[in-house]
């Protein structure tokens, strides 16, 4: 500022009398701190409020842990932004007051990938005015349900579960739209009749840009070559593609038709499940069982599991998997694999950086309602505290609470009797 007001007097005030001089210094000065003010008024309106602190999952780079951050598309959180004191409070997800509602259920979606278990789960009614309800999560849809979604009403939450609603709110729209099947997406067409994924899993053609077939990943060269593994980032697309654009840009998003031949393709079936073990030997996991897709801990879990806590990159490329797996015949493997998370990291404190994006993205990648219900329950009882599970409505969550008191309270009373018939047991036989 000194040499401003230096600059300023050399310049209007050579040969000006003492008291002129001086004014118009001052004068100048003034405008200058006046136009410095407006200027950095302005770009503070225009940077909004401060973000919120990023996640490990924000942070996250596409070629791994500590590279620059992924675009905002791929991101598992995305911070939330209101407006205003009072707009944050009664829209704690920065939602416009007219937002449209959710994508609509639709009745012709394919009969693979539509949402199972919906006859075999009694309904439960869940309002609108839920203090955690979200018009994107039809995991408590009634029959009724598309046509009466709508925005959730005001709430009242502390601010760590209002942002922790948020990023599952921003989360649950890409979920409710691959568990519809992408009713909006527009009909894509490769070259002719090509099938650029199928091809790839029949071994009739190389992942680009790396140049890979099929069987030379199931081989040495790949299994179990966790840098390899860890380090390439651009095979994942080509072992479990999905009817979404990733981060790379050589491969190419699966059609409707190519769903309905690769379900038809058996070889490519076979194929496929080879991959889901190769990446779940990555991850330090075995699949115990075929059939059902049970699974268990590897012998390597230990080096494994830190592996994966550490680089964060990964809880993409499962949500990927989860929906490789909804999408090209095995949904009945989503369930046992959320489900072994889940234990390993609510019920033994492992994984502790997988936390977020297990409840957001893993868990809602589950096809089958029913399955998906028992996996929030499951989610809910071992979860502390319980006032931040911000992942089903508060009507379910007091059900849930009530029946794990009753079952509580039935329990004891039950070893009360045991202990009283073996008192009288004792009593009477001396």
């Amino acid at each position: 500022m000194l040499l401003f007001r230096r600059h300023l007097h050399s310049i209007f005030t050579r040969g000006w009398p003492l008291g002129v001089r001086r004014a118009l210094t001052v004068i100048a000065a003034c405008f200058g701190l006046a136009a410095v003010a407006r200027i950095w008024s302005t770009r503070r309106r225009a940077l909004g409020p401060a973000e919120e602190p990023r996640t490990s999952d924000e942070e996250e780079g596409v070629e791994g842990s500590g590279s620059p951050r992924t675009p905002r598309k791929d991101r598992h959180d995305v911070p939330c932004e209101a407006a205003s004191a009072e707009v944050a409070a009664a829209n704690p997800c920065g939602d416009p007051a007219e937002a449209p509602k959710g994508p609509e259920e639709v009745d012709d979606e394919d009969d693979h990938h539509r949402e199972l278990g919906e006859e075999e789960e009694e309904d439960v009614v869940v309002e609108y005015t839920d203090a955690l309800y979200c018009e994107y999560d039809s995991t408590w849809e009634t029959s009724s349900g598309p046509g009466s979604r709508r925005l959730a009403a005001p709430r009242e939450a502390s601010r760590v579960s209002e942002r922790r609603f948020c990023r599952f709110k921003n989360a649950a729209r890409d979920m409710y739209n691959y568990r519809v099947n992408y009713p909006n997406k527009p009909s894509l067409n490769h070259n002719g009749h090509d099938m650029p994924n199928l091809a790839f899993y029949q071994g009739d053609r190389p992942s680009a840009p790396d140049g890979v077939y099929i069987g030379d990943f199931h081989s040495d060269e790949w299994w179990g070559n966790y840098d390899k593994l860890e380090s390439v980032h651009t095979f994942i697309q080509w072992l479990f593609p999905l009817q979404e654009s990733g981060v790379n840009y050589e491969a190419k998003e699966l059609t409707k038709e190519e769903i309905k031949a690769f379900l038809d393709n058996q070889t490519a079936k076979d194929n496929l499940l080879m991959s889901y073990k190769l990446m779940l030997d990555f991850y330090g996991i075995v699949l115990s069982d075929p059939e059902t897709g049970e699974v268990h801990r590897a012998a390597n879990w230990e080096a494994r599991f830190l592996n994966l806590n550490r680089n964060t990159h990964n809880n993409l490329r499962i949500t990927r998997i989860l929906k490789c797996l909804g999408t090209l015949g095995f949904s009945h493997y989503q369930a046992p694999l959320v489900r072994f998370f889940l234990e390993e990291i609510l019920v033994r404190g492992n994984l502790p950086n997988i936390k977020e994006s297990l409840l957001n993205y893993f868990l809602f990648a589950v096809l089958d309602k029913k399955q998906r219900r028992e996996l929030l329950k499951f989610a809910y009882l071992h979860y502390e505290p319980k006032e931040e599970f911000v992942w089903c409505p508060k009507k379910i969550q007091r059900l849930w609470s009530a029946e794990a008191a009753s079952s509580h309270t039935l329990s004891n009373q039950q070893r009360e009797m045991r202990s009283q018939d073996g008192n009288e047991d004792a009593e009477n036989n001396p």
